[in-house]
């Protein structure tokens, strides 16, 4: 069980960055279908154990990232990364919106081999949308929760700064087609 949440043998676990990790981890946890969002800290230098500061110094490697488990016979991953990109700007490096720096790269972070081949695909077709594309791709190589504080930040301070409209919480699951 996971925030109230029972975990299905369903569950599957994908990874993404998408710029500050409030508003990511809101427009993930308003999708219908998931069962659980964790901002964290992914695919950094291994040798640093990263906090919030330690990572804003922009040399450690690790993204503001989003660990999304979701019930795949409610959501599917094509879905999850129909709103990713709904949400993003892959056009641009190391940043969205007022938000710049290493932190804030886009990037999807896969923990199985299916998902990496439906990720892949997904992105192939992306990237043929435009003519710069900077959303990095690959397996998950570490994953650090944040701290406590970051956990739910946009319900526990609503109004907070956000690079996404608010608007994009409650059409989300409109957009990718959820029931």
């Amino acid at each position: 069980m996971i925030n109230g949440n029972t975990i299905s043998e369903n569950a599957k676990v994908i990874y993404f960055a998408g710029g500050c990790f409030w508003g990511t981890e809101k427009l993930f946890q308003s999708i219908n279908g998931v069962i659980d969002g964790e901002t964290g800290y992914a695919n950094g230098n291994p040798e640093i154990t990263p906090d919030y500061t330690t990572v804003c110094l922009g040399d450690t490697g690790y993204r503001e990232t989003v660990k999304v488990v979701y019930d795949e016979s409610r959501v599917s991953l094509r879905q999850l990364l129909k709103a990713y990109f709904y949400a993003i700007d892959p056009t641009v490096e190391k940043r969205q919106g007022a938000d710049i720096g290493e932190q804030y790269q886009t990037g999807i972070y896969y923990a199985d081999e299916k998902s990496g081949e439906i990720v892949n695909a997904y992105v192939e077709e992306e990237k043929k949308k435009y003519e710069n594309f900077f959303v990095e791709v690959g397996p998950l190589t570490v994953f650090h929760p944040a701290e406590a504080y970051h956990q739910n930040y946009l319900d526990k301070y609503p109004g907070r700064y956000c690079h996404l409209p608010l608007s994009i919480f409650g059409e989300i699951n409109d957009i990718i087609g959820t029931v």
